[in-house]
């Protein structure tokens, strides 16, 4: 069942992936870019030069009404994928927050004015398992960060508020509009080019050396492909009205990573990778002095297991082993010249 979806934010990595998959089943694609001029002609190329009525590109941002009503006409279905993420917390954490929500509202007015019969959400992990004391737990779909805990950092904040404003929208304003939201973990996985999404900054510091020891962090592992196919059946699959679906795979800590990469990859591309655990202390020290450490001074020891049974039973989704996911993105950030080994 192809129809014409807008997919939103198209140069970013869950929604380049997403558009390729939706091309290839025959959908119709809109999608939104900043900046148009720069933009469209390499999306086209990135996806084989469709054809003009097959493939729009349409200038629109999360802050601006500019252009919206013109990407989503003649559609039947959205994938709101674009959001504001920083590689740097921002000075203000409205930064984040702001554009989030207000972008998500604005593409969830648009489309339904424009008769949009199904929204997809791409919200996050980070709107679910955080906000918590516990070392160590489980979360499924049924639960919510708590925005008001102090591991709650500015992007699990823009995450949280963005979905739960997207519901409340839609129990207030979406009648004849189904709404489904997609929370990916960690998205790792091949990347297209050298412009790429800040999820698989961790993979390229194990491999470029910038982290001399491997903090005592962790993160479920997803596949960009997987992540975009779940997308897919999120769109097609009858009868999700309400729905919510992780997209995750094993929590795996950063050592565990580098150990990974170093089983899989030849020595000669391997010998920046750490090898011990950075004490707490230490990370607690450069906190001090680096305002990307102090943001993630809370996640020191923590182990989020996700729960993502819902996806498979459901709509029979599944994430490829952990280990492709981080080798192959591993590969590309090599082949694109991202990482010099």
């Amino acid at each position: 069942m192809a129809g014409t979806v807008l997919v939103t934010g198209g140069t970013g990595y869950i929604a380049g992936e997403l558009i390729k998959q939706l091309l290839g089943r025959g959908w119709t694609v809109h999608t939104t870019v900043r900046n148009k001029a720069k933009s469209a002609e390499a999306l086209r190329q990135r996806f084989g030069n469709p054809p003009a009525d097959r493939f729009r590109v349409f200038e629109a941002e999360l802050m601006s009404d500019d252009g919206w009503a013109e990407a989503n006409a003649g559609c039947t279905h959205v994938a709101h994928v674009a959001s504001p993420l920083s590689l740097a917390p921002p000075k203000d954490e409205n930064e984040l927050i702001v554009p989030a929500r207000e972008g998500t509202l604005r593409a969830l007015r648009f489309a339904k004015a424009a008769g949009v019969k199904r929204f997809v959400q791409t919200s996050s992990m980070a709107a679910i398992a955080y906000g918590r004391s516990d070392k160590e737990y489980t979360v499924d779909e049924s639960n919510w960060t708590n925005v008001d805990h102090p591991d709650a950092y500015p992007y699990v904040k823009s995450k949280t508020i963005a979905e739960r404003a997207a519901r409340d929208w839609i129990a207030e304003n979406g009648e004849g509009m189904e709404f489904v939201s997609v929370n990916p973990s960690m998205v790792l996985g091949p990347v297209d080019s050298a412009d790429f999404s800040a999820s698989v900054e961790v993979v390229k510091q194990l491999l470029g050396g910038s982290v001399p020891m491997a903090p005592d962090l962790g993160f479920a592992v997803v596949d960009t492909r997987d992540v975009a196919d779940l997308h897919v059946k999120c769109l097609e699959e009858p009868g999700l009205a309400g729905e919510r679906f992780i997209a995750a795979g094993r929590f795996l800590k950063m050592i565990e990573v580098g150990q990974i990469l170093r089983d899989a990859l030849p020595a000669s591309q391997t010998r920046k990778i750490p090898t011990r655990v950075m004490p707490n202390w230490m990370v607690n020290l450069l906190s001090l002095f680096n305002p990307g450490v102090r943001s993630i001074k809370g996640e020191l020891g923590k182990t989020r297991h996700a729960n993502a049974s819902h996806a498979l039973s459901r709509l029979g989704w599944n994430t490829r082993p952990e280990e492709e996911s981080i080798v192959d993105c591993a590969r590309s950030l090599i082949e694109h010249g991202v990482v010099k080994v």
